[in-house]
């Protein structure tokens, strides 16, 4: 058995001394990592890092399917503001993910449950649908992404649970994606970036109506909470705001915004 042993093995084998035979052994022999130790690493990481590098995953796994896309898959098309200009349709949010360096953010349009109507306010606006089955209950959610140079867009989706509905969400507003323009309160425009709207706008949706003023530098965000979420991804650092109308409608509020922001590109008459 020892000689046949022996056979089997290489020349440096046999000529090693025993200490040496299990150096060499572990060597040849490929370590196989257990399921614990793959895992190890992934559960260290934050839930936004996970995030993260799950899009970057799903970003080098892309496969365009139009013409805008394989441009920007090759490198060729590396100006997000030429698609805009040629008045292109974005139909990947790849597109604008790869151009820009956008961040996201969720806005309240939902409300929990509480005594007297006084729940927290929460992201995911919940409804139900009465069928012969049952109530057939539809989550709606609404994002906001920017890259606080000029670009915003959002989007809503819906879906029967929660985390569906965020990624359609998103997937619409990268899709949705638009350039601003911004302006200075006074006449500073070779000393510093611009920092607000560069004339008075107004924007409707619904009932609700909202109108934007330019605010010298230091001023802030005189707005709401969920339309300080736009104009800060939007690259808007100070502004005055009035709003008539329902404003407890979260999602009007939001497309009213919008609305004003994108009358910012109309000329001055």
């Amino acid at each position: 058995m020892a000689e046949k042993e022996t056979k089997n093995k290489p020349k440096d084998l046999i000529e090693a001394v025993p200490e040496e035979v299990e150096k060499l052994e572990a060597k040849m022999e490929p370590k196989i990592e257990t399921k614990e130790e793959n895992k190890k690493g992934f559960r260290d990481m934050s839930r936004k890092e996970r995030e993260e590098e799950g899009r970057k995953n799903a970003l080098a796994a892309w496969v365009p399917k139009t013409e805008i896309g394989r441009l920007v898959k090759s490198g060729k098309m590396k100006n997000f503001d030429e698609i805009l200009e040629k008045h292109k349709k974005i139909l990947e949010s790849e597109i604008s993910e790869t151009l820009l360096p956008l961040e996201t953010d969720l806005l309240l349009i939902g409300q929990s449950k509480g005594k007297f109507g006084g729940g927290k306010r929460r992201a995911w606006r919940q409804t139900q649908k009465k069928t012969m089955e049952g109530n057939v209950v539809t989550f709606s959610c609404m994002a906001v992404v920017g890259d606080g140079k000029g670009h915003v867009g959002i989007g809503m989706g819906e879906a029967q649970e929660t985390l569906p509905s965020r990624e359609k969400a998103f997937r619409k507003a990268k899709l949705n994606v638009t350039k601003i323009t911004r302006g200075w309160e006074s006449e500073e425009q070779d000393k510093s970036d611009p920092h607000t709207v560069p004339f008075i706008v107004n924007g409707k949706c619904g009932s609700v109506r909202i109108r934007f003023f330019p605010a010298p530098r230091g001023t802030g965000l005189v707005v709401g909470n969920e339309c300080k979420k736009i104009l800060k991804l939007a690259g808007i650092k100070d502004v005055y705001s009035k709003t008539f109308g329902q404003t407890r409608t979260t999602f009007n509020v939001a497309r009213a915004c919008m609305d004003a922001l994108q009358k910012t590109n109309e000329d001055i008459k």
